[in-house]
């Protein structure tokens, strides 16, 4: 019997770094998905096949915790595929790693609660990265749009519709853990300044969080602008990053910010949608690369 799943990336909208130092974040679900295979084979060995190999360390972590909890003794072979480079910074890793355990406990017959993907995934990651809060876990899991806190402490599904945003690539791959080991670092030299800038992150989510539930998006650019700001502030942002954002705000975006840990990867702009293709060009000519995606997608799921 062989089963497929798969899980969504995501994209940050406001609250990076802050949401590692337990303060909350926003994050949404995107339509690229990463997609899983599973089935027993009668080998002497599983066949780990990834196409990423970053994402075959997920998936044998996963594999070793699966079986650690189920006690299950059977080989097996995963395949992967995606929809999304890991290059782009979208959470292919957590993707995968939602997908495995979803695949999994449909192979052997353990039910498993979203809660518990959550919950068996985020320890996976921990146990890689050293670092984390989760978002992108519960990004991959829930779907859709989250006001989020580190660890599932509050994971808080927010009803809205898909958010009319632009996705410009830096070109830059990102090195998340030493972006985040920068920021602790700093934090342990700078404490007061650096919680002053993580409560001002924390007002800025806040308001969005209502800016979003009431389809406000001029109110919502602002917010995501500041945002971007208190990020430059923190010392993540690079120059490819900040340029892009800029380009984008000139060209009539309502607001625009790196999205991700910093240092290269994405920045996002929310846009009306007569100026999407002016935001679209402007971003481009700054160097970036559009990345065409949905956002508040649909969480980890059976793939038929």
């Amino acid at each position: 019997m062989k089963v497929k799943t798969s899980a969504p990336g995501k994209l940050m909208l406001l609250g990076e770094h802050a949401v590692v130092y337990g303060y909350p974040c926003i994050v949404t679900a995107v339509d690229k998905r990463l997609y899983v295979e599973a089935e027993v084979i009668n080998k002497k060995e599983d066949e780990i096949v990834t196409p990423q190999v970053k994402e075959s360390r997920f998936v044998l972590e996963t594999l070793a915790h699966f079986r650690d909890k189920f006690r299950v003794n059977k080989h097996i072979k995963i395949t992967t595929q995606g929809d999304f480079s890991h290059n782009v910074g979208l959470g292919s890793s957590s993707a995968v790693t939602v997908a495995t355990f979803s695949a999994l406990s449909l192979l052997f017959n353990f039910p498993l609660s979203k809660k518990e993907i959550f919950d068996l995934s985020y320890k996976v990651t921990l146990k890689i990265q050293g670092v984390g809060s989760g978002f992108d876990i519960a990004a991959a899991t829930f779907g859709g749009t989250l006001y989020f806190v580190k660890g599932g402490k509050t994971i808080e599904p927010l009803e809205i519709d898909s958010l009319p945003i632009v996705v410009g690539y830096s070109g830059i791959k990102a090195d998340t853990p030493y972006y985040v080991r920068k920021v602790a670092e700093a934090f342990k030299d700078r404490q007061s300044e650096m919680k002053e800038i993580f409560n001002k992150i924390t007002e800025l989510v806040n308001k969005a969080k209502k800016s979003l539930l009431e389809k406000d998006y001029p109110t919502l650019g602002r917010l995501m602008t500041k945002d971007h700001k208190l990020l430059q502030n923190l010392g993540v942002s690079i120059p490819q990053l900040d340029e892009m954002v800029e380009a984008a705000l000139d060209a009539g975006a309502y607001g625009a910010k790196l999205s991700g840990a910093g240092g290269g990867d994405c920045m996002i702009a929310l846009v009306s949608e007569d100026k999407r293709k002016a935001v679209e060009k402007a971003i481009q000519k700054a160097g970036g690369e559009i990345i065409n995606v949905k956002n508040n997608e649909e969480g980890v799921r059976i793939e038929k």
